[in-house]
């Protein structure tokens, strides 16, 4: 019995010279590996110090970071090129020969028919509404057609820039829509926000000799909502409803420093006042793609209602005059709110005949 005991004694022994050597081998060797935010430990047989002395970004995808671009010489001149345009609209080459078959000179003469008077006295009821066209619905997608002719370009809002610009027309500013500000070409124009933009100018030998400041271009298909303002009249002589329009304003939402489009932040650009437009609008087409020799002008699509909208105000049961955004947050029943509107202005009128 005393000779087994010593034995156990002895292994026992043995046992906790081993586990305390394996865990002072462990503590060694089992370390915590080095951050991935903290300073790498040097290779093998590597100088720490001379490791310290290399760019840490050297193997960088985006290249050595710490090559600094080159400020600006401010001692060079810097040349501001003027814009007329843009990117909006541009100058267009008149075609030599006729560009047809037949001879188009009839739209050249139209001039719009003049409004029936409507006297005072005789307008019982009117409401005024305020509706927004979308052209990139598939009725409204003349609005964006991008053909150029002897005309110009024939876009809508070129039609616009280039009545405004050429034909004098006047733009009044957007902040309000009762026409009490007017504003010229030039600031029509640039009121899109496309900013400005700089680049250098070299030599022939590649050195920078100046630099060059113009604005940015303003694609004319990122402008793809415009505002009408329009009133409903009942005339009790002629018994029937009239509409006329009033303005028409190009709809933008604002834009951040760095590009990004603020939401539900939609505003008009400047408004221009129909009456003023009409003329300029007789003279140009619209395009057709089913016939192309039966094309309407634009003024006739306007007076005959040919395009789609949805009504976003109106002054029926709006004693705060705020549109329908300001308080229907779903768009779903704003939609909703605007089929109202059209229904009780069609009820008037039908409310009034005895069957």
């Amino acid at each position: 019995m005393k000779i087994e005991y010593s034995k156990l004694v002895c292994v026992a022994l043995l046992l906790s010279v081993g586990i305390s050597a394996f865990a002072q081998a462990g503590r060694q060797t089992r370390r915590r590996p080095p951050s991935a935010y903290g300073q790498q430990p040097p290779a093998n047989n590597a100088n720490p110090q001379q490791q310290n002395q290399q760019p840490n970004n050297a193997n960088s995808a985006y290249g050595n970071q710490q090559a600094a671009q080159q400020p600006a010489d401010t001692s060079l001149p810097v040349t501001v090129v003027k814009s007329t345009s843009g990117g909006l609209i541009d100058s267009v080459k008149q075609s030599l020969r006729n560009d047809g078959a037949i001879e188009k000179n009839l739209v050249k003469d139209r001039a719009p028919l003049e409004y029936e008077n409507l006297r005072e006295d005789d307008a019982v009821y009117s409401a005024k509404v305020w509706r927004e066209i979308d052209i990139r619905e598939k009725i409204n997608l003349p609005f964006r057609y991008a053909a150029t002719e002897d005309n110009g370009n024939q876009r809508f809002i070129s039609i616009l820039l280039r009545a405004i610009k050429e034909e004098g027309v006047t733009a009044f500013s957007g902040d309000d829509d009762r026409f009490t500000t007017p504003i010229t070409p030039d600031d029509a124009m640039n009121a899109f926000g496309g900013g400005m933009d700089t680049s250098k100018k070299y030599d022939r030998d590649g050195n920078v000799i100046g630099y060059e400041v113009r604005a940015k271009a303003v694609s004319p298909d990122s402008i793809y909502k415009f505002r009408i303002k329009e009133e409903w009249i009942f005339d009790k002589e002629a018994s029937r409803m009239f509409v006329r329009i009033i303005g028409i304003a190009p709809v933008i939402p604002y834009k951040l420093s760095n590009g990004d489009i603020v939401p539900n932040s939609e505003r008009p650009v400047w408004w221009v006042y129909y009456p003023d437009i009409r003329a300029v609008l007789a003279k140009y087409q619209v395009y057709n793609g089913k016939n192309y020799s039966a094309r309407m002008t634009w003024e006739e699509l306007f007076e005959s209602r040919m395009f789609s909208s949805y009504i976003i105000k109106s002054t029926i049961n709006n004693p705060y005059d705020k549109f329908f955004a300001d308080y229907i947050k779903d768009p779903l029943f704003r939609l909703l709110e605007g089929d109202n509107v059209k229904e009780k202005i069609f009820d008037y009128e039908q409310s009034l005949w005895a069957y």
